[in-house]
């Protein structure tokens, strides 16, 4: 049972994720509704990204960065994902 929830919540976590790294490819309007929507994806995936940021910063490429975080994320749920999930 614990196992069963613990990986829909690692499923939906990857999906907020993936909706983090999309977003991010976008400008969004202040005050628009994806700037909401924006808000709730970035208070749930920064705590786990920001610590990640510190010891793996980005990576300098031209005038831009590529954030190392989130493929490290996604890396560590899908190990959980297989270690908890081929469980429930």
């Amino acid at each position: 049972m614990i196992a069963l929830l613990l990986c829909r919540l690692l499923q939906a976590y990857f999906l907020i994720l993936i909706g983090r790294v999309v977003l991010s490819w976008f400008p969004i309007s202040p005050g628009s509704g994806m700037a909401s929507v924006f808000s709730v994806v970035y208070a749930i995936t920064e705590p786990v990204l920001a610590p990640l940021r510190k010891v793996i910063p980005p990576i300098g490429m031209g005038g831009m960065g590529l954030d190392l975080s989130p493929i490290i994320v996604f890396m560590l749920v899908i190990i959980l994902q297989n270690a908890v999930c081929a469980r429930a």
